[in-house]
This record gives structure tokens, C-alpha cells and sequence, in this order.
């Protein structure tokens, strides 16, 4: 009776550890001019390093994997809890079941955010020590010239004013 979720409990947890996080940078990085390859590798392999310590030292799947866990176990205790509460020994049983599968699915949402999350802040501290380190980063997107204006009162009919995006919640200056 004690052990009927322990399958279920590390089916969950099998299918969790299914989803792959890179290791490294998911970003395109370019040998600076007059760079030998050597000179690139050293930058790359310590700027990854700094982009590491950055994220606290912990990849995008570590990252992914304690959420999905941490939701898993804190729905079980939550469904037991409530379980025992309304049904007693039995309804402890079924409300950790159900605990069980309501903390994975919610588990599942929370590792893609966390891992993604990590991700981001480890490619923006890479993408920040290279480009520092003198090497080139690809920009995608559309680019456009400066227009070309035949007086300064009226802009031409396809330029459009670049608005910054808000600060961040929380933000002061």
C-alpha cells in the first residue's frame, strides 16, 4: 500500500530528466579580426567559465531539473497533506497521487522556465565577455540605414521612431 506510487513517482521523474538543455552557448560567436583560432579558443573556453559563474554555477538542465523535482515533491506533500486532512490514512494516499501529478504537470511548465531562464542569463553574460575579449557577434534582424532627408521638419514616409523597451519590474534607478 505505501509503495503503489513509488512507480509513478519515478515515471515522473524519467520522463522529467528526458528534456536537454545545451551545455554551453546557444549563441553564435565570431574570431575577432587578426585573431588566430587559439587566441579565439582561449576566449571562448573563459568566457564560458565567466558565463558559468554568472548563472551561480549551476547548467540550464541542473536548472530544470531541481524545479521540475521541487514541484513534483511539494505537490505530493500538499495532496498528502490535504488527503489526511479530509479522508484521513486512505485519502492520504490518493491526495499524494494527485498531489503527484498535479506538482509534475505544474513541474513541467516551471523546468522549461527555469532551464530557458538560465540559458538566456548564460548567453547574454557569454555574448557580453566575447564581444568584450574582441571578438564579433552576429546581429540578426532588420537593419536600416539612417533615411535620407530633404528637410529637417518632415520625415520621410517610411521611418519609423525606435521606442526602448520598459525598465523591468522592480526597477530603480
Amino acid at each position: 500500500m505505501k509503495f503503489r506510487s513509488l512507480p509513478l513517482l519515478l515515471a515522473c521523474a524519467t520522463l522529467g530528466a528526458c528534456a536537454v538543455m545545451p551545455s554551453g552557448p546557444s549563441v553564435m560567436v565570431l574570431p575577432g579580426t587578426n585573431k588566430s583560432f587559439d587566441q579565439f579558443r582561449g576566449d571562448d573556453y573563459n568566457c564560458r567559465q565567466f558565463a558559468f559563474g554568472q548563472v551561480g554555477g549551476v547548467s540550464a538542465q541542473q536548472a530544470s531539473n531541481a524545479s521540475a523535482v521541487g514541484s513534483a515533491a511539494v505537490g505530493t506533500a500538499l495532496g498528502a497533506a490535504a488527503g489526511a486532512a479530509f479522508d484521513g490514512g486512505a485519502g492520504a494516499a490518493v491526495g499524494a497521487g494527485v498531489g503527484l501529478l498535479t506538482g509534475a504537470a505544474v513541474g513541467a511548465g516551471n523546468s522549461y522556465n527555469a532551464g530557458y531562464g538560465t540559458q538566456r542569463q548564460y548567453d547574454a553574460a557569454y555574448i557580453q565577455c566575447m564581444y568584450a575579449s574582441g571578438n564579433r557577434v552576429p546581429v540578426y534582424g532588420q537593419m536600416m540605414s539612417s533615411p535620407q532627408r530633404s528637410s529637417a521638419a518632415t520625415p520621410p514616409s517610411n521611418y519609423q521612431p525606435y521606442y526602448p523597451p520598459p525598465p523591468p519590474p522592480g526597477y530603480v534607478r
